[in-house]
């Protein structure tokens, strides 16, 4: 354990303490639970929510024993995901069709708080937490994501910690598989008869990987470690709650920007070429919550939670190439991968050299000294501040109101620090000729201030619910750059004025209103539809607007004892798409600069269906399915832009599927329980044009998982992924083309006390 790192933790936490405390009570399944971490999950009924939302319960989470993100959220509609590293550790995932690259046009939470490294400034997902040690998963869309901003055009994600339990006990689960894989999750906890209650838990996963370098013996794989302590304490009348949550997480994983030629997957899907071999990014994250609710009266409840995040991570990795080696590493005049891997597949010269000759250098060609340029990609964030909650029940005559009122102070920052270094390749190796200043490839801060208001009543009367909202969005976004240059100051990446490169900001506000409905058409079916606007939050790149959407949804849900179905058909009519240019884009753009795509529209339909196909004397085969179809499309010509490409009207929006769905049929027969889950996804345009070399495949993948409950307490497991040992290329950015994950077998062991 990183004592040293979570001594800091702690340290930093105490300030916090002195400025805010939030939440606990008990729940019907015994644990200690916190009232405001689920946005809709064991709270409610879920045929009673006035709009589309998904929980993924502990039962539906161990049914497959899954530790990757992108795995567990196929299993909800509407949702989609860019597969990168096979991994799921940097995600890419969508909701109803906004962009996917790392998560950064939806809400993304832990425990009902912002966790992305900064939501506002920085939004993308370079930091995700560990899904192995999460309680359960839920996603909320339509008029309900109004509650859970900034970003609520498609909607949110919450992951849900474990809890801490109402009795003292303790878990460990314990799995082994290929490419020396290993992961243990281990929790152990309880709560005194006086109200005094506490976890601890650990999460270790490491792999070697399933990919081979060439001419190394380095590992693809990751090293995780990640720890967490709740405390918690209510008191005896049940009026005042508080908990406090430490949680820090160390990854080192050996992961590259590099992907492959078309030619070389197909020779080889899980080949990763020699001059990535010295990539690797590391991150270290940091947590602290405070939380405190107060039952004013049975009718109303405060809540109060006050936060801290702060992250580290310095992803090391191959950027470019510059052929005549005039490059050094004060410059970044360089040929990118994504522009090599692109004039190989199509046959073409780039920088006076033929497809041959670049195919040659990929293979471990000699290359003039200083031609490679290596990025230490050094970053910095942090995200805090405070929310307070209010919410309370009144009934008048036949109408009941639940009135929920919610206010948020936030803000974040990220600190980039990043250094280019060149180095030549030879016999096959890489050779390092300058380590560069520090600073020449990225010498700024971005940072932003948010207020957030939302106000939002569900409203039940005979057979008819109504959801009116109101979300109000303030946003104050900067960004300061630096230059670098020998013999300026002593230190090269000096913050002084004498440094000042340029400054920019984008302020904006915004109001969000929205309202669901819902009408039960009897004890079975019920109607529901929606409208909002939804809003992203811009950049801070000036005259660069906010991207805005008039959201729409219509659908029909059918509840009895053996069927849980739901239709639901959405649009969202786009004012203005938005495009961010980050190096996982891989286009050829300013990292940080925004583009406004113009109008688009994006509609589609979500179907979710549960049901039990069979039963009899001491078994039961469960079925579950979902679908989501979506048609997504530029309204307009733009002319041709760095990030968009040439777009004509009608053109697809990048990485969203047209057709997607997976289904898990079990088999549960006394102590056995097996799961079979095939996962379909269509193949993609990776740019809007969709030409050649700008197409995913489509993929059919099946996963397997036995249990055997050697008695109550020990349950003994196997899995396989990718059963059939398929081999798609499922991404092509940032630089080429990206497989899934191999066939992977494991063994586990689950043991409670």
């Amino acid at each position: 354990m990183k004592f040293a790192a979570f001594g800091r933790t702690v340290r930093a936490l105490l300030p916090l303490c002195l400025t805010a405390i939030p939440a606990v009570s008990f729940a019907d399944d015994g644990t200690l639970f916190i009232e405001e971490v689920t946005i809709v999950g064991e709270r409610s009924d879920g045929s009673q929510i006035t709009g589309a939302a998904q929980y993924l319960g502990p039962d539906d989470l161990e049914e497959l024993v899954h530790a990757d993100i992108q795995r567990i959220v196929r299993d909800l509609p509407g949702v989609s995901v860019q597969v990168e590293d096979g991994y799921g550790l940097r995600p890419n995932i969508s909701i109803r069709g906004v962009a996917t690259e790392r998560s950064g046009r939806i809400t993304l939470l832990e425990d009902n708080v912002l966790i992305a490294p900064a939501p506002y400034s920085a939004p993308s997902a370079y930091y995700f937490p560990t899904p192995g040690r999460m309680h359960a998963v839920e996603v909320v869309k339509g008029p309900a994501a109004i509650t859970q901003g900034p970003y609520t055009i498609g909607g949110a994600l919450n992951m849900i910690s474990t809890p801490i339990p109402t009795s003292r006990q303790g878990n460990v689960l314990v799995e082994a598989g290929e490419d020396a894989t290993y992961r243990v999750h281990a929790t152990y906890g309880g709560t005194s008869d006086s109200g005094f209650g506490f976890l601890v838990e650990t999460h270790q996963w490491q792999s070697d990987g399933f990919q081979d370098i060439d001419r190394s013996s380095g590992d693809t794989g990751l090293d995780v470690e990640d720890y967490t302590i709740k405390l918690g304490y209510t008191t005896a009348d049940d009026r005042h709650a508080v908990e406090l949550k430490l949680q820090y997480a160390d990854q080192d994983s050996d992961q590259s920007y590099l992907g492959l030629t078309d030619t070389d997957f197909g020779g080889d899907a899980f080949r990763r070429y020699g001059l990535s071999a010295l990539d690797n990014i590391h991150t270290e994250h940091e947590q602290q919550i405070l939380r405190y609710q107060f039952n004013i009266n049975e009718n109303m409840s405060f809540t109060a939670t006050a936060y801290n995040n702060e992250h580290e991570r310095d992803w090391f990795k191959t950027e470019g190439i510059d052929f005549d080696g005039s490059n050094n590493a004060q410059e970044l005049s360089r040929t990118s991968w994504s522009n090599v891997v692109n004039a190989v597949n199509t046959g073409s010269d780039l920088g006076g050299l033929t497809a041959a000759e670049m195919q040659a250098i990929l293979d471990g060609a000699d290359t003039l000294p200083g031609s490679i340029q290596i990025r230490s990609n050094a970053r910095e964030y942090f995200s805090r501040g405070v929310q307070l909650g209010l919410a309370w029940s009144i009934e008048s005559g036949n109408v009941s109101h639940d009135i929920e009122v919610g206010l948020r102070f936030h803000e974040d920052e990220e600190d980039r620090l990043q250094r280019n270094s060149s180095y030549h390749q030879e016999n096959g190796q890489l050779v390092l000729d300058d380590l560069g200043l520090l600073g020449n490839a990225g010498n700024r801060i971005q940072e932003a201030e948010a207020m957030a208001f939302h106000i939002f009543d569900r409203i039940e009367f005979g057979n008819w619910v109504l959801t009116p909202g109101l979300r109000y969005e303030d946003i104050e976004q900067d960004r300061t750059r630096y230059e670098t240059r020998n013999g300026r100051t002593t230190d090269p990446a000096s913050r002084d004025p004498a440094n000042l490169r340029d400054t920019r900001s984008n302020n904006t506000e915004v109001w969000l209103p929205g309202i669901g409905v819902l009408y039960s058409l009897n004890d079975n079916y019920t109607l529901v539809a929606g409208i909002h606007k939804g809003f992203t939050a811009p950049s801070n790149s000036p005259d660069v607007d906010e991207e805005e959407a008039i959201n729409y949804e219509l659908g029909i849900r059918h509840d009895s004892d053996n069927l849980s179905a739901e239709a639901i058909y959405f649009l969202s009519d786009y004012d203005n798409l938005l495009g961010e240019c980050t190096a996982s884009s891989g286009s050829d753009c300013t990292i940080g600069d925004a583009f406004n795509g113009d109008a688009a529209t994006v509609q589609g339909i979500e179907l979710m269906l549960q049901t039990t196909l069979a039963s009899g004397a001491g078994y039961t085969m469960p079925l579950s399915f979902n679908y989501t179809y979506i048609d997504s499309e530029f309204d307009s010509d733009i002319a041709d832009t760095d990030f968009f490409g040439d777009v004509t009207e009608g053109d697809p929006i990048p990485y969203i599927p047209e057709h997607q769905f997976s289904l898990t049929l079990g088999l549960e027969i006394n102590k056995w329980t097996s799961y079979l889950s095939v996962n379909h996804v269509d193949e993609v345009c990776t740019r809007a044009s969709c030409g050649t070399f700008e197409e995913t495949d489509s993929a059919t993948v099946l996963d397997f998982a036995t249990h055997y409950a050697v008695n109550d307490n020990i349950t003994v497991y196997s899995k396989i992924d990718n059963l059939t040992g398929e081999e798609d290329i499922m991404g092509r950015q940032p630089y080429g083309a990206r497989p899934n994950k191999d066939r992977t077998a494991s063994l586990g062991v689950r043991i409670a006390f």
